[in-house]
């Protein structure tokens, strides 16, 4: 990957500083629709499941049912069945209690936004390769308009948890607020049918979509 794209991504540790959460453990709808997400999510959930299971019921067994009605196979068996279930039916509860709606919409849109990057590092390494011809234009272009699409994310990942950590206050911080979709709206009206042109119009959907949700977040 080229230096200019490095310096785009937004990293795990990154995300985890300016939203609170870590990443991996705020569930989106999205993920349900991604075949490959979907599959490392449950596999995910049902170690964690799996883990806390011999815990729970050692837990249980020992302090509960031992105490009141003695040993007992069939009610052991019972627990390890239901126990997972209910670790894995806990912890979907809890991600909806304490993962907000705007959360997981702006998580989205950086995994949409890490997508596009993705695709030009797949252009660059085609172009290196000797298979694609690729317009130098069009390429700053794009990178141009995905290093303000970087920092509308970064204002709306903060503007979404000052909200969330002072519901009874109105952010006063007019700087949160900016955003870059006029030049990002300029950038695509300069710009020339070309390899990039399409990832230009999916940069401009995204920062399209992120400011409509800060504007969701200055009604909260």
């Amino acid at each position: 990957m080229q230096p200019d794209l490095i310096g785009l991504e937004i990293s795990k540790g990154e995300l985890r500083r300016l939203t609170g959460f870590d990443p991996e453990d705020v569930f989106r709808p999205s993920i349900m629709t991604n075949r490959e997400k979907r599959l490392g999510f449950f596999v995910s959930e049902g170690l964690v499941a799996l883990a806390l299971t011999p815990i729970i019921v050692g837990f249980i067994y020992a302090f509960i049912i031992l105490p009141t009605i003695g040993s007992s196979i069939k009610l052991g068996i019972f627990l390890l069945i239901l126990v997972p279930i209910a670790v894995l039916v806990g912890r979907s509860l809890w991600r909806r209690r304490t993962c907000p709606q705007a959360l997981t919409i702006l998580l989205d849109e950086v995994d949409q936004y890490h997508e596009v990057v993705k695709a030009i590092d797949i252009q660059d390494q085609l172009a290196t390769s000797g298979n694609l011809e690729s317009s130098i234009n069009d390429r700053d272009q794009v990178i141009a308009a995905l290093q303000l699409i970087q920092e509308d994310l970064v204002r709306a990942l903060k503007t979404e948890r000052i909200l969330r950590d002072n519901k009874k206050l109105l952010a006063n911080n007019q700087e949160l607020f900016v955003n870059n979709l006029a030049n990002l709206q300029a950038l695509q009206l300069s710009s020339q049918a070309g390899e990039y042109a399409q990832l230009l119009n999916q940069s401009l959907q995204i920062a399209l979509d992120v400011q409509a949700e800060i504007r969701k977040l200055r009604k909260v």
